[in-house]
């Protein structure tokens, strides 16, 4: 069973609230599944880098692990046509789209693809200096594509609206890999101030030490602090030895390091 296939199988099975807040741009639903109750929520997305389909898996653990307080919505599967891609290859897309991202990604071998099926980088499409990163691309691209505006892709532009209708009191995006947590962005030092004590309770719960993504722009966490102003976090799981694409091997270490991060984040964050 894929990657996707096993977020949706459990997306059907879930008894819970549950939502599909959007489509991709190959028309796949985008999941949404929330653990607590309570009006104040957070959100933890996983996989909005294709070849980092394996947080997809993580979440769904974290989804089982439960919370100790609090209400979390847990979006497993930011970029569906991108895990596809890179797990199953080219065929996933319509025939008509092949021969584009063949051309795009210097052949079929899309095991390194980091974009949704158009070529953006989902994580450099959002309006926080959108454009200005320093390893940014104008032009499709197996990673760092911009887009032609913010929130152009499909896949942005939903997880953008989700996250502006529940309104949450904090983010955590999950990637691999190289197990360090990037916390700020140009936020000013009373936030910054606030923002690291939930920081430094993902550090606690995972050993990943703080560190800052320099240069590193248009990225969801980047717009949730700029515009939001809320606590938002990225962290990248699993050890630099590791290759990417990670596979179904490295799961058990991810949940051994990881498992207990967004409940214990939902125990120190305000509520109120």
């Amino acid at each position: 069973m894929s990657i996707f296939e096993e977020v949706s199988t459990f997306f059907e099975n879930y008894r819970g609230d549950k939502y599909v807040y959007g489509t991709s741009e190959e028309g796949r639903p985008l999941f949404a599944i929330r653990v607590g109750r309570g009006d104040a929520v957070g959100i933890s997305q996983y996989a909005i880098h294709a070849r980092e389909g394996i947080t997809a898996l993580l979440g769904l653990e974290h989804i089982r692990r439960g919370l100790k307080g609090g209400s979390v919505w847990f979006l497993p599967c930011t970029n569906p046509d991108g895990v596809k891609l890179c797990e199953e290859g080219v065929g996933t897309v319509p025939e008509e789209n092949r021969a584009a991202l063949i051309k795009i990604n210097g052949g079929r071998d899309f095991s390194l693809w980091k974009a949704n099926a158009r070529g953006v980088d989902l994580n450099v499409n959002f309006p926080a200096k959108w454009g200005t990163g320093v390893q940014n691309r104008t032009f499709p691209s197996p990673e760092s594509y911009i887009g032609t505006a913010p929130l152009c892709a499909k896949e942005s532009r939903a997880l953008y609206d989700f996250t502006l209708k529940v309104q949450p009191r904090f983010t955590v995006s999950w990637h691999t890999k190289g197990e360090e947590i990037y916390w700020h962005f140009h936020q000013p030092s009373i936030r910054k101030l606030r923002d690291r004590k939930l920081a430094l309770a993902l550090s606690e719960a995972t050993g990943y030490p703080l560190r800052e993504a320099k240069g590193s722009v248009g990225g969801y966490k980047d717009w949730c602090i700029e515009t939001l102003k809320i606590p938002a976090f990225t962290v990248e799981a699993g050890g630099n030895a590791l290759k990417h694409p990670l596979g179904r091997d490295a799961l058990p270490m991810l949940i051994q390091k990881n498992l207990d991060a967004v409940a214990r984040l939902t125990e120190v964050v305000s509520w109120k």
